[in-house]
């Protein structure tokens, strides 16, 4: 066994082990939550399990597909990867498949399936941005000039805005995640100025014109936030926007201690994305607080091993696609959390690589599999030395 996992298994090991411990983790809580969609549904318990585990198992074969492929590749169709999403993104505004009031899928015409546009766009984005910084390594920060800079700029506004157009909070830790990549490729301090000056700009347009189907609502759940922050929310959350995050507190303190046990959560009856968007509260009240700085343990060690690569890589490409990827799935396990413990407004981000999903899972699998790929360049080099 250890010799075949070895032979097929390559790259990092320690990411391949955190990916094995989040995907247990993602049947068994997912197994939980969804104990009222199978209420409501009538299809039994079993059913979302079968199809969350199937599901769990694609992304693993995404991953272990990717992870075969030379990054390098990813470089070359990038570029027309961001042109693809641009596309898909505005046409998902106009014409999307809207769940749960949100208009961000894409239905594929003969298999029927729905996938985000977003999800490639980051991917995209992230991996363009990488080979655009990459072959800037040699330059001073004094000979980078405005033209150099600017198709990167405009890149990151343009895709964060037609992602703003569906997903608010998906386009910020987008450019969340490109503004620190650009700082770690060593972009000068008046272009990262440059960029968050775009992106303000792109999005006081879209406020001002109410372009965009969810605008309002993110204003909404940022005002929320900030009048709990004051005390002045109102208290009859059963009637607001503040329902889910009252509930995901009540699941919380019912895991004070130890938790209330695998398969025990009551908070599940209430919180209508306690699969997906506050399974982070789930994972607590069942576990305990242990069982949520386990997970939270796994994923700054997933961040740490993801970064690796910028100190041990040799190429620039490889250590600058490690990092933007694995920023951008830390980030927004992060943000899953802090919404579901109230550091923060609600989002609607999923927590990777353990919340249910679809498509998402399997892009999440994808951009993994491309970090275990860079992985494998350095375990090359290293044996070559």
């Amino acid at each position: 066994m250890t010799t075949w996992l070895r032979q097929n298994l390559k790259g990092d090991y320690q990411i391949w082990t955190i990916v094995a411990l989040l995907s247990l983790i993602s049947v068994v809580v997912v197994f939980s939550a969804t104990g009222r969609y199978a209420i409501t549904s009538g299809s039994g318990t079993l059913s979302f399990l079968f199809k969350h585990s199937s599901l769990v198992i694609a992304a693993l074969i995404a991953m272990w597909s990717f992870h075969r492929i030379d990054y390098h590749y990813f470089s070359r169709i990038s570029g027309f990867g961001v042109l693809v999403s641009i596309v898909l993104l505005i046409y998902t505004y106009k014409f999307g498949v809207s769940i749960n009031d949100a208009r961000r899928w894409v239905r594929l015409p003969l298999i029927g399936m729905t996938f985000m546009p977003s999800d490639l766009a980051k991917l995209s984005l992230i991996t363009n941005l990488a080979g655009m910084l990459a072959r800037r390594q040699h330059l001073a920060k004094a000979e980078y000039k405005f033209t150099e800079l600017l198709p990167m700029v405009l890149k990151i506004v343009i895709v964060c805005a037609c992602i703003s157009l569906t997903n608010v909070s998906t386009a910020v830790l987008l450019f969340a995640t490109c503004f620190l990549l650009m700082f770690f490729g060593r972009v000068p301090t008046q272009y990262l100025v440059m960029s968050v000056m775009g992106i303000i700009f792109a999005a006081i347009i879209l406020v001002m014109t109410g372009t965009g189907s969810r605008i309002e609502t993110a204003r909404n759940r940022i005002n929320n936030y900030i009048s709990g922050i004051k005390g002045t929310k109102k208290k009859d959350a059963a009637k607001d926007e503040d329902y889910q995050i009252e509930r995901s507190f009540y699941a919380i303190a019912n895991g004070a201690g130890l938790g209330k046990g695998p398969g025990k959560s009551q908070q599940r009856y209430f919180l209508s994305q306690a699969d997906s968007d506050f399974v982070y509260a789930i994972i607590i009240e069942e576990w305990g607080p242990l069982g949520g700085i386990t997970v939270l343990g796994l994923y700054l060690w997933f961040l740490y091993r993801g970064m690796k690569a910028v100190d041990s890589s040799g190429r620039a490409f490889g250590g600058l696609l490690s990092a933007g990827l694995t920023f951008s799935l830390v980030i927004q396990a992060l943000v899953n959390m802090g919404v579901a413990t109230g550091l923060g407004p609600v989002t609607g981000q999923p927590l990777p690589l353990l919340s249910m999903g679809g498509s998402s899972l399997i892009f999440t699998g994808i951009t993994v599999g491309i970090i275990i790929s860079v992985s494998r360049d350095k375990v090359k080099d290293s044996v070559l030395k």
